[in-house]
């Protein structure tokens, strides 16, 4: 009998396109164009033939209209460098869709079922608004259909929303926010300076052009169809912010604390990263940036919904041996402020450590194409710093999470 080893998932590249805001300077684009425009940036870049690839992972939460019927492989048939040869499917683990597109990705290296693939996620939330593809979800106010008996078993815990004035008949992201903020004792003042502080990081990474080798330039493409140049830095920056000017903003729900400011922002974008195995490094002769150090999932009460990164994250260091402070860097979605906030006390994280360039509050959030989107923006950041390991976290709807830790290589610091 043949021993199996498995063998190990390296991330190759990694890119995404600048955020657009809603009806901003990518909302023109169809998901697949956009898509593809991420995978064919990597095909260049690496100069790798679009035909080694065996297999095209795309997150998308909103698989309706122009991102249904398989946006994965509308993605590969948009594409200009990948040939028709190439499969395409699609994932849909709410906002960490394009995450788990990493991990199906790295899973599938991993046993040697492929040697190379590319896991990506897309969202054009100007096309697709959030919560589309669910029946009446945006006039019931939440973004998870219900069945009578989820209804039977959480509706006691529901009933914890109407301090806020919020349905008590499903779950909803709002109320989980303003529930996870409770329970980690989080004040209207920490919420609002941690909103200030991604968009003053975002900010300044920008104009220091730390995102240059990340984005993917792009014609500016509006819904009118007129062309305005290239889009190249994230639409959704607002640097002049201040603590006063936030904390004039009212919160959303009565007896809340969160803001629009405090919110992540709808977004336009996709993003992709180019991962393989140590025989596809070998046969194509690429070099890795990074390799999938441990891979980890969790679930967690619905109700609050946001608070599953917690015990993603422990189970991600648990099953290396780590600890939090073996990190250098950490990206959690910044779904909401209590979010990253949350997560920070209960592994007793370095503030100073997390979402260095600014978040989803800042930069927008294009749900299914966040995980790669973060990803891409962690490894950059980590080979500017030459430092080694670091973690990315997103919350999920349903009260699920990803989160993955990744190590850098010495042929990323070159």
């Amino acid at each position: 009998m043949v021993e199996f080893k498995p063998f190990t998932a390296y991330i190759v590249d990694a890119c995404r396109t600048a955020g657009g805001k809603k009806n901003g300077k990518l909302s023109g684009y169809h998901p697949g164009e956009l898509g593809a425009a991420v995978c064919d940036a990597l095909l260049e870049r690496q100069k790798l033939p679009g035909a080694e690839v065996e297999d095209v992972i795309f997150g998308c939460v909103g698989q309706v209209g122009a991102q249904a019927a398989n946006v994965g492989r509308t993605v590969v048939l948009s594409s200009r460098l990948l040939p028709e040869s190439v499969p395409g499917t699609s994932v849909d683990r709410q906002c960490g869709s394009s995450q788990q597109a990493i991990h199906a990705a790295a899973q599938a290296v991993m046993s040697g079922v492929h040697d190379c693939c590319i896991a990506g996620g897309v969202e054009v939330m100007s096309l697709v608004p959030i919560g589309a593809n669910i029946i009446d979800g945006m006039k019931a106010g939440h973004g998870f259909p219900m069945t009578e008996t989820m209804n039977q078993k959480y509706e006691q815990k529901l009933k914890a929303f109407e301090q806020f004035g919020i349905s008590t008949s499903a779950f909803s992201q709002f109320g989980g926010a303003e529930l996870l903020a409770q329970k980690y004792q989080l004040t209207r003042q920490d919420v609002d300076r941690f909103a200030v502080s991604s968009q003053l990081r975002a900010a300044a990474s920008t104009k220091a052009g730390k995102f240059q080798d990340e984005i993917v330039p792009l014609p500016v493409k509006r819904k009118e169809g007129e062309s305005e140049g290239v889009h190249l830095e994230d639409e959704g920056i607002r640097g002049n912010v201040t603590a006063e000017s936030v904390g004039k903003l009212k919160a959303m729900f009565p007896n809340g604390i969160m803001t629009p400011a405090s919110s992540s922002q709808i977004c336009d974008g996709a993003s992709a990263v180019l991962i393989c195995n140590e025989r596809g490094l070998e046969k194509l002769g690429l070099k890795p940036m990074a390799r999938i150090h441990s891979l980890a999932l969790a679930a967690a009460d619905p109700v609050v919904m946001l608070e599953g990164p917690i015990p993603a994250s422990k189970k991600a260091l648990e099953k290396v041996k780590m600890k939090i402070d073996d990190i250098d860097l950490y990206e959690v979605n910044e779904a909401f402020a209590s979010v990253p906030l949350a997560w920070c006390k209960a592994l007793g994280a370095d503030f100073e450590k997390l979402n260095v360039n600014g978040g989803a509050m800042a930069l927008g959030h294009p749900l299914g194409g966040t995980g790669t989107k973060l990803m891409t923006t962690l490894l950059h950041e980590l080979k500017r710093r030459k430092k080694r390991f670091g973690l990315l976290a997103i919350c999920e709807g349903g009260g699920t999470a990803n989160a993955t830790i990744v190590e850098m290589m010495p042929s990323a610091k070159l």
